[in-house]
């Protein structure tokens, strides 16, 4: 089963990658952008059937490895 994990900043956490492609787009002409947000998407492939089980051992695997949970938050899901 193919699980995919979304990881990004927290709110208020600051996103130098971000600012610096934001003033870029703007150098380019892209004027309408007003904030970019980096993140970054991880996709597991579990050998596992069950979705809920699949989810959960994401989940652990997120806090103990994928994601710095004191500035990053992140998302679960099953992919297609």
């Amino acid at each position: 089963m193919k699980v995919r994990v979304d990881i990004k900043l927290k709110n208020g956490v600051l996103d130098p990658q971000g600012r610096a492609i934001t003033h870029a787009l703007h150098g380019l002409g892209f004027d309408e952008v007003q904030d970019v947000h980096i993140g970054k998407t991880i996709m597991l492939e579990l050998n596992e059937t069950d979705e809920a089980k699949a989810k959960a051992r994401a989940d652990e695997m997120a806090k103990k490895l994928l994601a710095n949970l004191v500035i990053e938050s992140y998302d679960i899901k099953i992919a297609d």
